[in-house]
């Protein structure tokens, strides 16, 4: 039985979580604040779950999802993540995380940014342009009609293809958009970013962690992906 070391437990690394256990995959969680934190959460997602330090998330995971705000990426060890294939959630916000001139000037995409903190790591952006409740409203399993698509980058083509496979198992399509410094394509306020899966596309931004999800597939994920601009990072307005 495979497993999840998962890093950060907040909406996006709960969410995942569920669908891992779900999926008879353990996982095994960390945060900052230690695993007595993790009681309650652990309880919740049964004998599957787990919680540890980071070195104990990763030591014997086949994969892991860093979760984390970029503010905190630098709190990550990066040793204990050599060798492994790190599934990157991380945006970069403006509005909550200040400017930071490395992004702001694009010569880095924000994973590239967190690549180059976890030398040796494999990095692949994954789950970044989609919340956290339509992850968990949306799975489908393999073959449904209805299945949602999701885009990944990155540089190891076995690292993409071992994120492809756990986020099949664990309810989605994906489509390989290319090595991290193409994954602005699904950066924030690109057009391939978070509205695509919501059942409402007009939805207001300060309404968007209450909007209902609805599924996007695989052949719309593509065509969006191909219609994307990028935008000026400098110039985001959250």
């Amino acid at each position: 039985m495979p497993t999840l070391g998962i890093i950060g437990s907040g909406s996006m690394g709960t969410a995942i979580a569920r669908l891992a256990v779900a999926a008879d995959i353990n996982v095994v969680i960390a945060n900052s604040r230690g695993p007595e934190t993790l009681t309650a959460l652990v309880g919740e997602l049964g004998p599957l779950a787990g919680a540890g330090t980071v070195e104990q998330a990763t030591e014997k995971a086949d994969l892991v999802l860093l979760a984390v705000p970029i503010l905190a990426y630098r709190s990550v060890p990066a040793a204990p993540l050599r060798g492994h294939t790190v599934l990157d959630t991380s945006n970069y916000y403006p509005i909550r995380d200040g400017r930071i001139p490395e992004l702001d000037s694009e010569k880095l995409t924000t994973s590239e940014l967190v690549q180059q903190h976890l030398e040796g790591a494999h990095l692949v952006k994954a789950f970044s342009n989609i919340l956290g409740h339509h992850i968990t409203q949306l799975a489908r399993p393999a073959g449904a009609p209805d299945r949602t698509a999701l885009p990944i980058a990155g540089d190891h083509a076995a690292a993409n293809a071992a994120a492809a496979a756990l986020i099949s198992r664990i309810g989605f399509d994906t489509l390989d958009t290319g090595p991290l410094a193409d994954s602005w394509r699904f950066e924030p306020e690109s057009s391939a970013y978070t509205w695509l899966y919501m059942a409402d596309q007009d939805t207001a931004f300060e309404d968007r962690f209450d909007a209902p999800g609805a599924p996007f597939p695989l052949t719309s994920l593509r065509d969006a992906l191909q219609d994307v601009q990028r935008v000026r990072v400098a110039a985001r307005t959250f």
